[in-house]
């Protein structure tokens, strides 16, 4: 066979085989899986998801605005372990007003998990006070269909004034809770203490702003959070995820005011929930509406 025969046979191969390749490739590099989705009709205001400390392949997920006090224990699958409830605020007729995110991270008890969850929303910004309620975690929340939680409410007022927020994170190095606020071009990160006394009111530090590029409403800041070892942090607008690493332990609010890795993030109806695997080797997000998809991404060699 000669040469220019052979060529016309081996190109068109070529060709073919490149783009299996890249077709194969892109698979292999897929940026994100389904792992489940949401199960109940009731779980359509999910707006934050948190890896437990103690229950293996358990997250906790809620809902916000209109539903009362209670979260659920899901597998990545969407799967219900539990739903677990807890006592709120008796001035509140469903004992919440608001709960936008939640955390888990260490407590007034070394060794202990525990669950933080933030009842600071507030899209008027109007409310008087925040709270955020502190619960130990416990390994019936895995096992049992119906659990109650006990617990502990810290109030918090901002030192400028009301603002709306969706975003808490448990800082576990340098013992802080995080809240950023969600709306205005630009946004403030306040902190305070991870040990108080129940039912105390104190008054949130302002720590920074942080500017994000992009247009209002999609580039307000929805949730975050901080990973176990207190090295990695995630923060994500309706639209996109950001990322940071650490340095030496520096305060969170510190790193946050570095320019951020974008990460892989697939828009979501209305997703305001992200949450870091316990070995912070990935992440997960879902969104606000019935039955939505999980979404796991997977951090590489980050």
């Amino acid at each position: 066979m000669s040469r220019t025969k052979k060529l016309y046979i081996l190109i068109p191969i070529l060709i073919i085989m490149f783009i299996a390749a890249h077709a194969w490739h892109k698979h292999t590099q897929k940026e994100y899986d389904v792992t489940g989705t949401l199960r109940i009709k009731q779980q359509d205001e999910i707006s934050g998801i948190a890896a437990s400390g103690i229950n293996e392949d358990t997250y906790y997920i809620h809902n916000d605005s209109g539903d009362t006090s209670r979260f659920w224990a899901i597998k990545p699958s969407g799967a219900i372990e539990s739903t677990v409830y807890f006592k709120g605020d008796p001035k509140e007729p469903s004992g919440v007003h608001d709960c936008e995110d939640i955390a888990v991270g260490p407590g007034p008890i070394a060794g202990k998990s525990y669950l933080y969850m933030g009842d600071i929303g507030d899209n008027d910004a109007v409310r008087k006070y925040i709270t955020v309620y502190r619960m130990e975690e416990k390994k019936a929340w895995a096992t049992d269909s119906i659990v109650h939680a006990d617990a502990v409410p810290i109030h918090f007022k901002y030192p400028d004034g009301p603002k709306d927020a969706e975003t808490l994170m448990i800082d576990p190095v340098g013992k802080l809770i995080y809240i950023i606020s969600k709306r205005k071009d630009t946004v403030h990160v306040y902190t305070s203490p991870l040990i108080y006394k129940a039912d105390d009111t104190l008054l949130l530090t302002k720590r920074c702003k942080l500017f994000f590029s992009g247009i209002k409403p999609f580039k307000w800041i929805t949730a975050g959070d901080i990973s176990k070892d207190g090295q990695q942090i995630l923060v994500k607008s309706y639209v996109k995820v950001y990322y940071w690493r650490r340095k030496d332990n520096e305060p969170i609010w510190q790193t946050l005011q570095r320019t951020p890795q974008e990460l892989p993030y697939k828009m979501e109806r209305q997703g305001e929930a992200i949450g870091f695997t316990p070995d912070a080797k990935g992440y997960y997000t879902t969104s606000e509406g019935p039955y939505s998809p999980i979404f796991y991404y997977s951090l590489g060699s980050k």
